[in-house]
């Protein structure tokens, strides 16, 4: 007799069963246990609260929840992104003790009187000044808390393309005093089709300087109160309002180079009148475009341009805050991962100066294996399969002697034996390939 422990693993449930299968004809089948484990909605997470749901079955029901997992995957996140921190700062303090920066007495907390911000003081103060060694040591332990945002988008047709970044688009439009208007319409007049990523100050820019120059032409449409009115609105509300306050309906290009004129529009109405029905498409479609931005991205790009352009670390920057107000508040200002890197290289550079223990292979050790190593993500290609109703071509060979199957047709289904032995050898092939590549490595 033998006994069979069978899991059906779902997303939302476990099912199980403990049978006991016949092996000859004197034996019978049956099952012995059987049951599954269902997970409830209690961390049902709401799509218009963003919280745990009041009500879960009704807003599943609704299509009003993320995930029955949502709040657990959540918690889960939390617990592995506090559990590489603290994996971090143990590796950092360890390797500054190994090279004789610091020792076990050392003191890396504020704990004498007067002391609050002092760390961000010695912060802003290392990129241009002398600190000691020991103070360098918290600056870094500050800087490996919070690395920076660095975003996973990739450019498209690349599976492991860089980074989606405006800061160069940004530069770009600040160095040749243009809006996002004029850049784009010179992309568009090349023949060029991609469309690159604005920040959301220089479209807000952008509409501003619209509303100033037409404002001189129409001051009772361009008011303050309409202003107001309009803020957060997509396109087509913002088109609603032009039309139900004014009675200006917006002007439809439906040209061949309809995306060209759109752009002519928003760049004539920088420096003379236009048409009333012109000027409602110009202000609803960049309203509506700005409106797409997302609000988290573009505070973070906001303030990363002002390090840019005022020159200033992120220290500088939070030292400056608490200067101006020592109420400021750190808990939600968020920089790009490179602006975090920019303030590491000034730093280092500026303090390899004073120290002679800082060399180029303790800082390379330390910025890119300890505080700023970054875990590639995992590659999906191995979820990839044969489609059923897709035909391919391959030749094997089986014992000895070579075949041609076609994958995925009635001549060899995936039920098949030969499409079984087919992917064994293909699994077996890549295990032996990878371990080839091991072993050059090694």
């Amino acid at each position: 007799m033998k006994k069979i422990l069978g899991l059906d693993l779902g997303t939302n449930s476990i099912g199980w069963a403990l049978v006991k299968e016949a092996e000859n004809e004197n034996e019978k089948s049956s099952i012995i246990k059987l049951g599954v484990r269902v997970i409830q909605y209690d961390n049902f997470v709401s799509t218009e609260t963003g919280k745990d749901s009041m009500d879960p079955i009704k807003d599943f029901l609704g299509g009003k929840g993320v995930s029955a997992n949502a709040g657990r995957t959540k918690k889960r996140s939390a617990r592995r992104n506090l559990q590489r921190y603290k994996l971090r700062r143990e590796n950092l303090i360890q390797i500054l003790k190994d090279n004789n920066i610091i020792n076990d007495n050392t003191i890396l907390a504020e704990t004498s009187n007067f002391s609050t911000f002092e760390t961000y003081k010695l912060r802003a103060k290392a990129a241009n000044d002398k600190i000691s060694l020991e103070e360098l040591a918290r600056v870094l332990l500050m800087i490996n808390k919070k690395r920076g945002y660095k975003s996973s988008r990739k450019l498209k047709g690349q599976d492991e393309g860089e980074l989606v970044d405006g800061m160069d688009i940004a530069k770009e439009l600040y160095n040749n005093d243009m809006t996002p208007g004029e850049y784009m319409l010179g992309v568009l007049s090349r023949g060029k089709k991609s469309k690159p990523e604005f920040y959301t100050s220089d479209l807000k820019q952008e509409l501003q300087r619209i509303w100033e120059t037409q404002k001189q032409y129409y001051p009772e449409i361009l008011t303050d109160e309409f202003k107001n009115q309009i803020i957060g609105k997509s396109k087509t509300n913002t088109s609603k309002i032009f039309l139900a306050k004014y009675g200006i309906y917006t002007s439809e290009n439906k040209g061949k180079d309809k995306k060209v004129e759109a752009y002519q529009w928003r760049v004539e109405a920088l420096s003379k009148k236009v048409e009333k029905d012109v000027l409602a498409f110009v202000i609803s479609d960049l309203n509506g475009i700005i409106n797409n931005t997302s609000g988290y991205l573009g505070a973070i790009s906001d303030r990363s341009k002002e390090l840019y352009f005022n020159k200033l670390t992120i220290g500088q920057y939070l030292m400056n805050g608490f200067n101006d107000n020592p109420h400021f508040s750190v808990k939600n200002k968020v920089f790009y991962r490179q602006d975090y890197l920019d303030e590491f290289e000034k730093i280092w550079e500026t303090q390899k100066t004073y120290h002679k223990e800082l060399t180029n292979e303790l800082k390379k050790e330390i910025r890119d294996i300890i505080i700023f190593y970054q875990r590639r993500l995992k590659s999906q290609k191995g979820l990839i399969n044969y489609c059923e109703f897709e035909n391919e071509k391959i030749e094997i060979e089986v014992e000895g002697k070579k075949k041609n199957i076609t994958i995925g047709s009635k001549v060899c289904p995936k039920s098949s034996p030969l499409f079984q032995e087919f992917k064994i050898w293909q699994i077996l092939n890549n295990l032996i390939v990878k371990d080839d590549k091991k072993m050059k490595e090694d």
